[in-house]
């Protein structure tokens, strides 16, 4: 099995499984005399059962990503990476929005009310902001190759 797979695998572990947690808490009370929509304690071991899949799932994955060498580290390094790069990403954007007032009032009404000032350079807080969108690209893209061509270990 690709690393892909077991990716694919685990999202939809990790998706049943709330699925499942829903369906326990909707049944785990009912009105005396009622009957429940579903039996609370067998949802509870189907349950038990998708979340031991869903561990062996991450360790073989965990495992996987440490093992496996892409640019001069391992897979676990790329991904850190990219969520760094996500991190960075988000504030160098979020710093250029806020210095140009988007989302605020910016424009005067009056002579006499206050002028906002930028107190970062928007320009320059763009480019950086399109620097870490190319690098994010070509990390991911890395990660998603690596993902494809990689088999899980056991």
């Amino acid at each position: 099995m690709k690393l892909a797979e077991a990716l694919a695998l685990r999202a939809d572990a990790a998706r049943r499984a709330e699925q499942l947690r829903a369906r326990i808490v909707a049944s785990a009370r009912f009105q005396e005399g009622e009957t429940p929509a579903e039996d609370a304690a067998a949802l509870l071991g189907e349950v038990g059962e998708v979340l031991g899949e869903l561990e062996t799932l991450i360790r073989r994955i965990n495992r996987t990503n440490a093992a496996t060498g892409v640019d001069g580290g391992t897979l676990t390094d790329a991904l850190a990476r990219r969520n760094v790069l996500r991190l960075r990403h988000s504030v160098v954007t979020s710093a250029a929005d806020a210095a140009v007032g988007e989302g605020q009032r910016g424009f005067r009404q009056l002579r006499s009310e206050l002028k906002m000032i930028p107190a970062l350079p928007v320009a320059q807080l763009r480019s950086q902001a399109d620097d870490l969108a190319r690098q994010l690209r070509e990390v991911d893209t890395l990660i998603q190759r690596t993902n494809w061509e990689v088999d899980l270990l056991d």
